[in-house]
C-alpha cells in the first residue's frame, strides 16, 4: 500500500503535463482558463483542449488524492512550464488566478467612463458602439441617460470578462447606495426623488475642490433650491458643451440656453453630469447647517462662503486679484 502512494503521488508531482514552452507572445508562462461551474471532467477537457496533458480519469484520480476535487476555481490561469498535474490542481484549487481590474473615478464623466471600458484590453467589449439607451437595457434599468448611475470603485474581475458585468455591477452598487442615503433624507430637502439625489450629488461632487468643504458646498445648492434661485454652477455649463469643451469657458458659454445651463434656468439639469462618490452623496443629504448661499474658489482647493451678494462679490474681487496678481508675477 505505502509504494502505491509514493508511486501515486510521485506521478502527481514528478511527471510534467504543462507545456515547456510559454502559449504567450514574449512571456515566460502557460496560460489557460478554466470556465465557472466546471465539474473534474469539464476541467480536464477544457485544459487539455489547451495544450496540458491530462484526462478526465487521470485528473479525478489525481483531485482526489490531494483532497482537491470540490475545491477548484474558475478563472485564467498562468502556470509553470512543465509542471506536474499536482501543482496545477494545488494552484487551481488555491484561486491562485490572474485578476484584472478597472477604476471608476468620483467625477469621471459617461464619456470617460465609456472610453476606459472600450479600451481596456482584458475586458470582452459587448457594449461598444451601444448608445445610452441600449446600455440601460442591457443592464436592465431605466433612466433618463446613463450619466451618473456607476458607483466609483475600483472592480476586480476574470480576464475576458465581459464590461456588461462590470456595467451591471457599478450601477448595482450605485443603486445600493443611493437607496441607503435616500433613507436618511430629512423632511426639509428640497429634493424629491433618489434621482434628484444623484444629479444634486454629481454637481457637489464636480465642484468641490477640498473634501473639507463638501458639505458646506452642498449646503449652498441645497439653500438655492429652496429659494427657487438658479444653481449658477459652471461644471453643468461645461458639461452640457460636451467632450468638445477645450478648458475654456467663456461668457458666451453661459448665456447659451440649454438644459444644462443653470444660469439661465432654474432648478436642477435633467440628468447628472458625473459619477458622484458617497461622500458627496451623503452631504447632499446632510448639508452643513449654513445660510450661505453663494462661495468662490480661494486659489488653493478651498472656498470661501458668503450669505449676501455683497460680501460675495467683495471676495470674488479679493480672491480672483489675487489670483490675478500672483498669475501676472509669475508670467514676469
Amino acid at each position: 500500500m505505502a509504494s502505491f502512494l509514493i508511486l501515486l503521488y510521485g506521478a502527481i508531482f514528478l511527471w510534467p503535463v504543462v507545456p515547456a514552452s510559454s502559449n504567450i507572445p514574449g512571456g515566460s508562462a502557460y496560460k489557460v482558463k478554466i470556465a465557472p461551474q466546471s465539474g473534474l471532467s469539464a476541467i480536464s477537457s477544457q485544459l487539455s483542449e489547451q495544450g496540458v496533458s491530462t484526462n478526465p480519469l487521470t485528473l479525478q484520480i489525481a483531485a482526489r488524492a490531494l483532497f482537491v476535487g470540490s475545491k477548484l476555481k474558475p478563472g485564467t490561469y498562468l502556470l509553470a512550464p512543465r509542471a506536474s498535474l499536482g501543482n496545477v490542481l494545488l494552484q487551481v484549487a488555491r484561486g491562485d488566478r490572474v485578476r484584472e481590474s478597472v477604476a471608476i473615478i468620483p467625477g469621471m464623466s459617461i464619456w470617460q467612463l465609456r472610453s476606459l471600458m472600450d479600451s481596456h484590453p482584458a475586458l470582452i467589449h459587448q457594449t461598444k458602439g451601444m448608445s445610452s439607451k441600449e446600455l440601460l437595457q442591457a443592464i436592465g434599468l431605466s433612466y433618463p441617460g446613463d450619466e451618473g448611475l456607476f458607483y466609483p470603485d475600483t472592480y476586480i474581475f476574470d480576464p475576458d470578462d465581459s464590461d456588461i458585468s462590470i456595467y451591471r455591477r457599478a450601477s448595482q452598487a450605485m443603486q445600493k447606495q443611493l437607496t441607503s442615503t435616500w433613507e436618511q433624507k430629512d423632511v426639509a430637502s428640497p429634493l424629491k426623488t433618489p434621482y434628484e439625489l444623484l444629479i444634486l450629488g454629481s454637481i457637489v461632487e464636480k465642484e468641490t475642490g477640498r473634501s473639507s468643504d463638501r458639505s458646506l458646498v452642498a449646503a449652498v445648492f441645497v439653500n438655492r433650491l429652496k429659494i427657487n434661485m438658479p444653481l449658477q454652477t459652471d461644471p453643468t455649463v461645461i458639461y452640457g458643451i460636451g467632450p468638445k469643451f477645450d478648458g475654456n469657458l467663456r461668457k458666451a458659454d453661459l448665456r447659451k440656453d440649454s438644459p444644462y445651463n443653470t444660469y439661465m434656468n432654474k432648478g436642477l439639469p435633467p440628468t447628472p453630469i458625473a459619477m458622484p462618490s458617497k461622500e458627496s452623496l451623503l452631504a447632499v443629504m446632510h448639508p452643513a447647517k449654513s445660510d450661505a448661499i453663494y462661495f468662490v474658489a480661494r486659489g488653493d482647493g478651498s472656498s470661501h462662503f458668503s450669505k449676501t451678494l455683497k460680501e460675495h462679490e467683495n471676495a470674488v474681487d479679493q480672491f480672483q486679484r489675487k489670483r490675478n496678481v500672483t498669475t501676472k508675477s509669475n508670467s514676469q
